[in-house]
């Protein structure tokens, strides 16, 4: 399935590296490269962190399409009514696996 049906669409992504975006797809390419407007990182902190979690803004982010591990649609609605600032959880981790 190509990443063009989500265009003008929320979406989420995640990274290699294990960062979480959320932003507006407005482009894509054959290999996977995108661009986002209006994105938002999310850093989600664990339960024994005495910082909240928190939203970083990003705006307009280019993510190349090697770095991507997970890209799909957001549930708008469901989206905003959790507060970002409360959940808890462990790092997702690196997928990356050099040899």
């Amino acid at each position: 399935m190509s990443l063009s049906t989500y265009i003008n669409q929320k979406v989420l992504v995640i990274t290699v590296d294990g960062r979480t975006l959320v932003g507006t797809l407005i482009s894509c390419d054959q290999v996977t490269n995108i661009v986002l407007s209006d994105t938002i990182e999310r850093i989600i902190r664990p339960a024994d962190d005495d910082e909240p979690s928190m939203e970083q803004e990003h705006g307009l982010f280019l993510v190349r399409g090697d770095n991507i591990t997970v890209c799909g649609p957001v549930d708008e609605e469901l989206d905003k009514s959790i507060d970002w600032t409360k959940v808890r959880g462990e790092p997702i981790g690196t997928t990356r696996h050099d040899t």
